[in-house]
């Protein structure tokens, strides 16, 4: 009980700090909370996505694990929607394929020069670096959010405390008091508030999507360089030569 009162005693607190608020703070309130509905939808779904991605990930991997050649999956014409792994996969793949399709004699089609072999891995890792940008797409508006929210309550406040302050002075000929200047400034002080309100979830979100977005980019570099050293031992000319000379 003595909880649900202090929280109403709270809201009832806000709400009317909010009706004592100045036009243009009730303007930055509006704002503010118009970021927030962003905030969260960003984190929201920036969320889901790299939690699919996580799961998507692990499924290829053991797939592209149990494979005997390293373009197995590719020959299957298997796709995988939403899966960084596959993605720089299939991009590696097709890029290795086009280049066997014109590898020269003696063995076209099987042998891979090591300048082609240069270009499948420049072909992955840019492949890596397109997902990166694409799983960090939308970050940004939740460093604005973390950014700007704090600055534009604090904009809000010392607005409202100002006209408080002028107001105060105008309608009492220079005598203030507390009771005369409390009610501007806590509305004033509303502002900050919902700056803060913003700004803190979307700090812990941002952080928390920066981390796993990390965590997923390395997981795709380490993916590309194990991907181009099955591609070499299984088709680089001279990892082929030597496996003909051994036998």
């Amino acid at each position: 009980m003595e909880f649900a009162t202090v929280t109403l005693l709270a809201q009832s607190s806000l709400i009317d700090n909010y009706h004592r608020a100045t036009l243009e703070g009730k303007l930055v309130i509006g704002v503010l909370v118009i970021f927030s509905m962003f905030a969260w939808s960003v984190m929201t779904s920036k969320a889901l996505q790299m939690r699919r991605a996580r799961k998507l990930n692990a499924l290829f991997r053991e797939d592209y694990r149990r494979q005997k050649s390293v373009t197995d999956i590719h020959e299957r014409c298997v796709k995988v929607d939403g899966c960084p792994l596959f993605s720089v996969y299939e991009e590696g793949c097709r890029e290795l394929m086009q280049h066997l399709r014109t590898s020269p004699p003696p063995n076209p089609g099987r042998d891979l020069s090591l300048k082609a072999m240069e270009l499948v891995k420049g072909v992955l890792e840019r492949c890596v670096a397109g997902e990166a940008l694409r799983l960090e797409a939308g970050l940004i508006l939740l460093a604005i959010a973390v950014s700007g929210a704090p600055f534009l309550g604090l904009l809000g406040t010392v607005w409202g405390v100002m006209d408080a302050f002028g107001g105060v002075a105008a309608g009492a000929a220079g005598s203030a008091t507390l009771q005369m200047m409390a009610p501007g400034v806590a509305g004033a002080l509303i502002t900050t508030v919902a700056g803060l309100m913003v700004a803190i979830p979307s700090m812990f979100g941002y952080n928390w999507l920066v981390h796993n977005l990390r965590v997923l980019t390395v997981e795709m570099d380490n993916f590309a360089q194990e991907l181009a050293a099955r591609m070499e031992v299984e088709f680089l000319e001279e990892h082929a030569g030597r496996g003909r000379q051994g036998s």
